[in-house]
């Protein structure tokens, strides 16, 4: 098997309404509901230019600063980072999720690898960030480039 790209990622959310608040409302996710179903879906949004498998103990390690993962928090199943266009766009994002009630496991914040990132996890156990790549944002003006070009 050759997979060719990251068909699909969802979440499972155990409230609609809470998954609307957050994805649709706080983050604007442009998600349509499907005709006479509950789902919420999109086809305009580009596709993921990241795949990873986090061990918990790295992810524990990363959002509380322990290799255990706390007690009062589920065990999260899934991580999905939203992009954003610079690093100030990660601390507005983060400000605007508190503002509309969405607390942050951390702040914004910069790894050493120049990620950087916020990140906040749903009742669901789901981890989400808020994230700023440098390199991604490179390769994608080098694509465009490439593109505009081809054109001419």
């Amino acid at each position: 098997m050759k997979p060719l790209f990251i068909g699909a990622v969802g979440v499972i959310t155990s409230s609609l309404a809470e998954g609307r608040a957050l994805y649709v409302d706080a983050i604007g996710l442009p998600l349509d509901q499907a005709d006479g179903t509950n789902f919420l879906h999109s086809e305009k949004l580009g596709g993921s230019r990241y795949f990873g498998v986090w061990p918990l103990s790295e992810a524990a390690k990363t959002c509380f600063g322990s290799e255990s993962w706390p007690a009062g928090h589920p065990v999260p199943q899934l991580f999905i980072e939203f992009e954003v266009g610079s690093p100030a766009g990660v601390a507005a994002a983060a400000s605007e999720l508190e503002s509309k009630g969405y607390g942050l496991l951390h702040g914004p914040r910069t790894d050493p690898w120049g990620q950087t990132v916020a990140r906040l996890q749903t009742k669901d156990g789901l981890l989400i960030g808020i994230s700023y790549v440098p390199w991604m944002h490179r390769r994608a003006r080098q694509k465009r480039r490439r593109s505009r070009a081809l054109r001419r």
